[in-house]
């Protein structure tokens, strides 16, 4: 059995009807909102619980929203703050801009078109674009499919796009793909060999976008609007750009730093596909819960089958496994069974986002930002939803332990290279690499120290237990030994 295929089972064996009280949802939610802890310099040492409000104030963040999954369902939404400086209450309906949480809405969009039969995910692009087409390259044409442009395979440049004040000029989607002006970035083309190695492209989604065009003949938002937000019902949303302004009143506003608000509220962004799409936290929960239960085989709004979904959180590449972290269409993806999940995260022109389903066990969160100076909170709400919700642990963090009092690290250790210096300072080493600065130490399980500024391990050995007469460093792709010299 695979590993989707076991989140699947796990998941049935532990779906179950929530009957909480809505007292008793309060507490969860205050639970939540009044434990987000800082993340430090050392890996699992976090600040102490300070409540939401605190910890946007002090990153300068007007708004927030969140929204959080459990069993399959949206268990509770809540938005915080305001829309801006002096204006109305934020809610958990209250739209942000989501940046990169459009590709992988657009790919369940694509994703439908692959069902019907309307189009080849692994056919040549060239043969369904009209209005452009994927330029050669000094006589050469390349072969791009919808399959490698989702999975950012397919060798396309331009990582992301900046947006247009909204004031304009925009350019159109062709402009875009040509780089003329008045865009503002440059011409997507392929340098790297398609289906060969992963490389992050908003540029080959932004090709992708002008291809589902050409075969619909509609415009993208009303493409979207019909395939994904009127199915799932999410009245928030829009790939408009700009939106109307019955909807834009409504927004979050764009504040990039210093709580200082974006001239105009915001950027328009032209390559809606990539990262265009005005959403909710309220509307992504509901589209995150939908898509685990389309997992699952259950009946959905979306109404893509098993299978497809299952698809899309596959390793696109020969050298890509589930239990690593891949990109599969449209979706990040990481860690096995349990612990297997799916996610993506946004930032815009003075926005952040973030997205993660664990569709083996029912639960996610969604938290929306209008500000850059904040985008840590996107991790410490979703930490804080973990522990509440008791999810598994999602990534090994090293557990730091004191020092044996009884061992005598200290002492120079030479190679054939040069000679360094540890020391003890309390609970940590120092090793010093002429003539850097000394390097702190934290220990780790099985006698491992490891630095937090830079990547580096360190383990000793030696006849004596009590007194090491080797060490041997791991940083980077580099492994050294040196050996005790005093």
């Amino acid at each position: 059995m695979n590993d989707l295929a076991r989140c699947s089972k796990v998941a049935a064996q532990t779906a179950k009807v929530n009957h909480m009280s809505s007292s008793d949802l309060e507490n969860r939610i205050r639970r939540v909102t009044s434990d987000l802890r800082e993340e430090t310099t050392i890996p699992g040492q976090v600040g102490s619980p300070r409540p939401v409000e605190q910890r946007m104030a002090e990153t300068s963040t007007p708004a927030v929203s969140v929204g959080v999954i459990d069993d399959f369902e949206v268990a509770w939404t809540r938005g915080f703050g305001t829309l801006a400086a002096g204006a109305a209450p934020a809610t958990a309906h209250t739209p942000f801009q989501c940046g990169s949480i459009s590709k992988p809405v657009f790919a369940l969009a694509v994703m439908k078109l692959a069902e019907t039969g309307t189009i080849d995910l692994d056919a040549d692009v060239n043969e369904y674009l009209t209005s452009w087409r994927v330029p050669a390259n000094d006589g050469w044409q390349p072969r791009l499919s919808l399959r490698q442009l989702l999975s950012h395979t397919a060798g396309t440049t331009v990582h992301g796009f900046p947006g247009y004040p909204a004031s304009g000029p925009w350019p159109t989607v062709p402009d875009v793909l040509r780089g003329a002006a008045p865009a503002n970035s440059q011409p997507i083309v392929v340098d790297v060999l398609p289906g060969t190695q992963f490389r992050y492209s908003g540029g080959g989604t932004t090709i992708a976008q002008q291809t589902i065009v050409d075969v619909t003949g509609k415009p993208f938002p009303d493409i979207m609007r019909e395939l994904v937000l009127d199915p799932v019902g999410m009245t928030d949303s829009s790939y408009q750009q700009p939106a109307p302004p019955a909807f834009i009143n409504r927004v979050a506003r764009s504040h990039p730093w210093n709580g200082t608000e974006t001239s105009g509220g915001y950027h328009i962004y032209p390559e809606m596909a990539a990262a265009g799409l005005w959403s909710s936290a309220a509307d992504l929960a509901r589209l995150g819960a939908d898509v685990m239960r389309a997992l699952r085989g259950k009946p959905s709004k979306l109404g893509l089958a098993s299978e497809t979904v299952s698809s899309m959180l596959r390793p696109q590449l020969p050298n890509q496994e589930v239990g690593q972290d891949f990109v599969g269409l449209g979706w990040f993806c990481a860690g096995k069974e349990e612990t297997f999940r799916f996610f993506h995260d946004g930032w815009n022109h003075g926005y952040v986002a973030s997205m993660l389903m664990l569709p083996a066990i029912g639960k996610g969160v969604v938290v929306m930002v209008d500000s850059h100076q904040g985008w840590m909170l996107r991790g410490e709400i979703t930490a804080a939803v973990a522990r509440e919700y008791g999810w598994p642990a999602l990534k090994d963090v090293p557990e730091i332990s004191d020092i044996a009092p009884d061992i005598a690290y200290a002492g120079s250790y030479g190679s054939a290279n040069e000679t360094i210096r540890v020391t003890q300072d309390g609970k940590r080493l120092l090793v010093t690499f002429p003539p850097q600065q000394p390097l702190p130490l934290y220990p780790g399980m099985g006698g491992e120290f490891f630095a937090t500024a830079i990547n580096l391990r360190l383990r000793f050995a030696g006849v004596d237990p009590a007194r090491p007469s080797e060490l041997t460093i791991v940083t980077g792709s580099k492994t050294e030994t040196f050996t005790r010299a005093d």
